[in-house]
Formats: structure tokens, C-alpha cells, sequence
């Protein structure tokens, strides 16, 4: 699964590719959630390679989850 997340007076935003599990999903939108609410003042993530990424909770403009690896669609046809 791809997470694309915007961080306010970002000219790029972060894209982390995590494990395809549902409780993965579920941990990272839990954080994200109390990383919004105001509950933490930086949100933690590692990808499924290992690598940690921290946002400061009070930048983070959106949070994007994307499909499946498998589910990607490349090329010209449909």
C-alpha cells in the first residue's frame, strides 16, 4: 500500500510504500488520527523496508492511501 502525505510549506509531499495488511492500515490511520488530534506532536512511520520518517503532527495537510502494489496500472492501455 502507498501513503502520500502533504506537509504545509512542502513543496513535495512524502510517499512511503507500507506492507499490504489491514492492520497495518489500521495502526497507521490510528496514528494519524492522534497525530491530528493533537495527541502526539510527531507522527512516526516505517516502511515495510525499515526506514523511519517522522512529520511533525501540526505541518501534515493530508494523508493519501493508495491501492495495492498489485493493483497498479502502467503504460497507455487501460
Amino acid at each position: 500500500m502507498d501513503i502520500r502525505i502533504g506537509v504545509t510549506q512542502a513543496p513535495r509531499e512524502i510517499s512511503l510504500e507500507m506492507a499490504d495488511d489491514e492492520n497495518v492500515h489500521a495502526k497507521i490511520r490510528a496514528a494519524v488520527e492522534a497525530a491530528l488530534e493533537g495527541k502526539s506532536a510527531v507522527l512516526w512511520l516505517t516502511d515495510k523496508r525499515g526506514k523511519e520518517t517522522a512529520i511533525p503532527s501540526a505541518k501534515i495537510a493530508f494523508v493519501e492511501f493508495g491501492a495495492p502494489n498489485g493493483d497498479r496500472k502502467m503504460g497507455f492501455g487501460s
